[in-house]
């Protein structure tokens, strides 16, 4: 009776099996990460609203006391155990407390480059409650100043490495009240104090727990810079409960305790530092850690230190990619990929080249209140509109003016939700569980990222910025910052598509598309910026012959420039602002620029004569 009982459960399994198959194909996928999704969530809550609270700091402190020799860190030659760097954050937390003159909630804005220190360093602060500012290694002078005064830091701590940056702005931050330390033996900057010989001497006896008496869900952990392409940087609160949920990304993923994940990130980024290292911390697991990424020796830093787990962001994979091929490129241990801003052309050539590595893409903003995992491994997507996940977390995407910048709104005053296939702007409601934070000492910015009267009157959404696109068997798809996507011959050109592209051509190894005014007409026309192949020529018509082929013809770069190099950010994002400052004028740059000529069906050089003719009016684009 039991067996065949048992038989009929299995064969209704199947048939139910064979229905969501057929008609929700991804229903069980859907479920099971709503479920991995909903398990987080409850151990993120539960952790934090115990008395007293069991924070990400907590949860380290625990690994150090039970697998004290279990490796954390691994940089260069250096290896350092849990047990190592608790301790260290022990010396480093008495000597701040010291000589710092701190105080918990007192920020200290940080300007170190990756390695242990930072690490040690960001345990020493939470251990006395004080946040830390984590300034961009990069800035200088008036960026820099200005992350320090937007953190309300009073003290700075650096390093000699950075000395040039230091004292480019060292009077202004002692006239803003900036007390600034170096974490070395001695200082070479006079006005600069060094910290390394007091906490070599101090004893490892860890501090006060009075320190963090005051600590809640909502305390402020961190200030992390948005990295945007464009303005001043802005200091994003990151409170201990989202902390705490974006250490977990890496559990939702399928990180492990006996993984080592590799990190090139820069440790001033939510990346890096939260889902990295806040990961292992999360799940006592080891990180390597590298001071900047080296395509050349990326996949020997793998095989060297046994590495399961890579970390990316933005162009690092196709930089991957490009990299000369070797017999070896298959030879390593990792199983996963995890990051986001992975285009699909860079994903499959990943995936030929370097073996089945599974990738978890994902979508969030370091200030953002959720996101999206693609947790199928479809290529090109950076998530699933899970129907479960959206009644807890709920988004909408909704139809937006290029042209006016702003959201489209009805006779009632409220937005229109687009229809699936369409693109439109990503809102995230915003919520007690899914709060946003704002930015410190900022309240305008705050405000002018919430979005209010969305779907129905008093509501509130954040204001993603960024334009996606839901297709109908739901698979989210980013395609365009909105300063990004521009209007020309009335109609909306999405760089990413473009840029999808180009970046098939055989001669094109990196590209970046922007809008560029033109006196006289509307809107903004396409142009591109291009770095070509080692050894490879430029084809105007072969290039034409592409772009007339896949894109509609107001999609098709009118200019294009050609560059050794394409800058990006510290996090790899490509910066777009200077190259649309620069224009299309041939007599102040320097790079070879070409024009889309439809008579030759060819891309031909742009000079004066023809750039002056389309001033005044006597060429039509």
């Amino acid at each position: 009776m039991a067996v065949t009982a048992l038989a009929w459960l299995a064969a209704l399994a199947l048939l139910l099996w064979g229905a969501t198959s057929r008609f929700a194909p991804f229903l069980f996928r859907d479920l099971a990460a709503f479920a991995v999704a909903a398990c987080s969530g409850f151990r993120c809550h539960y952790r934090l609203h115990r008395h007293p609270p069991l924070t990400l700091l907590d949860v380290f402190r625990s690994h150090a006391r039970r697998r004290p020799r279990r490796v954390l860190l691994r940089f260069q030659e250096e290896v350092y155990t849990y047990g190592d760097v608790d301790a260290r954050s022990d010396r480093a937390a008495r000597v701040l407390l010291r000589r710092l003159g701190l105080r918990p909630g007192r920020a200290v804005a940080v300007l170190l480059p990756n390695g242990p220190a930072y690490v040690w360093c960001w345990l020493a602060l939470a251990k006395l409650g004080c946040p830390m500012a984590c300034v961009n290694s990069g800035a200088r002078g008036a960026a820099l100043r200005h992350a320090v005064a937007a953190a309300g830091a009073a003290r700075l701590i650096s390093t000699p490495e950075l000395r040039a940056a230091v004292e480019e702005v060292l009077p202004d931050l002692h006239h803003d009240g900036v007390r600034v330390f170096y974490l070395s033996s001695t200082s070479p900057t006079p006005g600069v104090e060094p910290l390394l010989p007091d906490i070599e001497d101090e004893p490892p006896e860890p501090v006060d727990p009075q320190y963090r008496a005051g600590v809640t869900p909502s305390s402020t952990a961190l200030y992390i810079f948005t990295s945007g392409t464009t303005g001043l940087p802005k200091a994003a609160v990151i409170t201990e409960m989202k902390l705490m949920m974006v250490a977990n990304l890496g559990r939702l993923c399928g990180l492990r305790a006996d993984d080592v994940i590799y990190t090139t990130l820069p440790l001033y980024h939510s990346a890096g530092l939260l889902i990295g290292v806040g990961g292992c911390f999360e799940l006592g697991a080891t990180c390597v850690l590298r001071t900047k990424f080296s395509a050349s020796q990326f996949w020997d830093d793998c095989r060297r230190y046994n590495v399961t787990v890579i970390q990316y962001v933005g162009e690092l994979m196709r930089y991957l990619c490009n990299a000369p091929k070797r017999p070896d490129d298959r030879e390593h241990g990792v199983r996963m990929a995890l990051g986001n801003g992975m285009r699909a052309d860079v994903w499959r050539e990943f995936l030929w080249r370097f073996g089945p590595i599974a990738i978890w893409e994902f979508y969030g903003a370091t200030e953002g209140n959720t996101g999206f995992i693609n947790y199928t491994g479809k290529i090109g997507a950076v998530g699933r509109s899970n129907v479960f996940l959206k009644r807890f977390t709920p988004y909408e995407l909704i139809e937006y003016n290029v042209e006016e910048d702003e959201p489209v709104r009805d006779e009632r005053g409220l937005c229109i939700p687009v229809h699936p296939g369409d693109t439109g702007l990503l809102v995230l409601k915003i919520t007690k569980s899914t709060p946003f934070h704002g930015y410190m000492g900022d309240a305008q910015k705050t405000e002018k990222k919430i979005l209010r009267d969305v779907l129905v009157k008093g509501d509130a959404y954040f204001n993603s910025g960024d334009l996606l696109m839901i297709d109908r068997e739901g698979f989210v798809y980013f395609q365009d910052r909105v300063g990004d996507t521009f209007r020309w011959k009335g109609e909306n050109v999405a760089t990413t598509e473009v840029e999808a592209t180009l970046a098939n051509v055989s001669f094109i190894q990196e590209v970046n598309v922007y809008g560029v005014t033109v006196p006289g007409c509307e809107g903004r026309c396409g142009m591109a910026a291009v770095r070509l192949r080692a050894g490879q020529a430029f084809d105007g018509k072969h290039l034409y012959g592409v772009t007339s082929a896949a894109l509609p013809a107001y999609a098709a770069p009118r200019f294009l420039r050609i560059q050794d190099a394409l800058e990006v950010t510290g996090t790899f994002k490509q910066r777009k602002t200077q190259l649309v400052r620069d224009g299309f004028d041939p007599g102040a740059i320097s790079d070879p620029l070409f024009i889309r000529d439809d008579r030759a069906a060819s891309y031909v050089p742009l000079t004066l004569h023809t750039f002056n003719a389309i001033l005044d009016g006597k060429l039509n684009l």
